[in-house]
């Protein structure tokens, strides 16, 4: 059986070594030659914490503040799109309480599944660290604190290790700068890698695996007889497929059109910048809430980045955007002496985001040999090794780990 990865990404480099483990033949298709994309530049968390999909009660509100304004933490570029319009109503449907309480479990599920296997994942790589220290949340406000201890305790729930900190004991955990918060909670089943050096080593454990790779080479349509893909037609050749497996993160909506199928999806572009061979550095990697933003240490190694910016797939980089996660790490590390950045030159990526937060992982019912694996916004590195596993098992037929219902990929047809 070959199986056809369309999607070098995160999601469909894991997908690619469960699936090749298990003994099937694996071909891998990307535009580009995986030496960058959002699996690269982003944060690179793998986050438990993160359980609460993304379309939340309240978010509706907060983003209408935020949302015209180019230098905010979520910017939408005012513009007429058909697809945006059909994915921001069912965004809006998709951000109430009963929903988000439903999906929770099922995201917890996912992510603990991803948790669990990167571990193994580390010891069967080389050249990538995997830092298993936590994750700060930091506040300034005390608004912000109390809904951040209530998301401590809804963790706990789930089985979640915290810690609930004070601007003090904030302050004793970072030794080497000194930080302006009110407070914070530390997760402590947390943890984060450099996601270019972890994609460098999984390609390279991938092509010793017997992985085939067909790079720069964009797909342009498909061969099908009735209900069945046959084959994936790329510009310069066709490549025949028994399963098809689209992980082609932001693109995938346009790609589905191809194939007759629209799946609603926007890319959420975000930003971030590197500072290396610092002299003094953070200790423990940290998101701050109120301003929505990342930071990312290793060594003397520093990433930032945040941002939601939905303005479709754009290489324009708004400055304004990029100073402003700049200008919020400063607030909150006042004493991190950092060179302004090079606004030209900052680093940018399309997260793939679905409208109620949850991805979409599954077979789709209009091919039978159709799987999807693709729209985890924020959590791509967080969710990519459970969401391999659970695409090696619908391959083979195999009762999947986790119940599937939630990410079902045709939910909003």
């Amino acid at each position: 059986m070959n199986v056809v990865i369309i999607g070098g990404g995160i999601i469909g480099l894991a997908g690619a070594y469960y699936l090749r483990k298990a003994g099937l033949e694996v071909s891998v298709v990307d535009k580009n030659d995986l030496t960058d994309g959002c699996s690269f530049g982003n944060i690179g968390y793998i986050s438990p914490s993160h359980f609460i999909p993304l379309a939340t009660p309240g978010i509706i509100k907060q983003g209408m503040k935020w949302m015209m304004s180019s230098s905010s933490p979520f910017y939408i570029k005012p513009r007429l799109n058909a697809d945006l319009v059909r994915w921001g109503l069912t965004f809006r449907k998709s951000a109430n309480k009963s929903l988000v309480e439903r999906n929770a479990p099922h995201l917890n599920n996912l992510l603990q599944l991803s948790r669990q296997q990167m571990t193994d994942l580390k010891n069967d790589l080389e050249d990538f660290d995997l830092l298993e220290k936590g994750v700060f949340m930091l506040y300034k406000s005390e608004v912000t604190g109390h809904h951040e201890k209530e998301m401590a305790e809804q963790a706990k729930q789930f089985g979640l290790k915290t810690v609930i900190c004070n601007k003090q004991q904030v302050q004793d955990y970072e030794s080497e700068t000194e930080v302006d918060v009110a407070g914070g909670v530390l997760y402590l089943d947390d943890c984060h890698v450099n996601p270019a050096k972890l994609m460098q080593a999984l390609y390279k454990r991938l092509r010793e695996m017997g992985v085939h790779f067909y790079l720069n080479a964009e797909v342009t349509d498909f061969e099908k007889t009735g209900n069945k893909i046959t084959s994936v037609v790329t510009h310069t050749q066709p490549i025949p497929a028994d399963e098809v497996i689209i992980a082609n993160g932001s693109w995938m909506g346009e790609l589905s059109k191809l194939l007759g199928i629209r799946i609603l999806l926007q890319p959420g572009k975000g930003y971030s910048m590197v500072y290396d061979q610092l002299a003094q550095n953070l200790q423990y990697p940290s998101i701050l809430v109120d301003d929505r933003v990342a930071t990312a240490p290793i060594d003397r190694w520093l990433r930032i980045g945040g941002t939601m910016e939905m303005s479709g797939h754009s290489d324009n980089i708004l400055p304004k955007r990029v100073q402003s996660i700049y200008d919020a790490f400063k607030k909150y590390y006042p004493k991190m002496n950092l060179a302004q950045p090079d606004t030209s030159k900052a680093w940018f990526g399309y997260r793939p985001v679905t409208p109620d937060g949850l991805p979409y992982i599954g077979r789709h019912n209009q091919y039978t040999n159709l799987t999807y694996a693709g729209g985890h916004a924020m959590m791509g590195v967080s969710c990519a090794t459970g969401t391999g596993i659970l695409l090696s098992e619908i391959i083979q037929g195999k009762t999947t780990s986790i119940n599937m219902d939630a990410f079902n990929p045709g939910r909003f047809n």
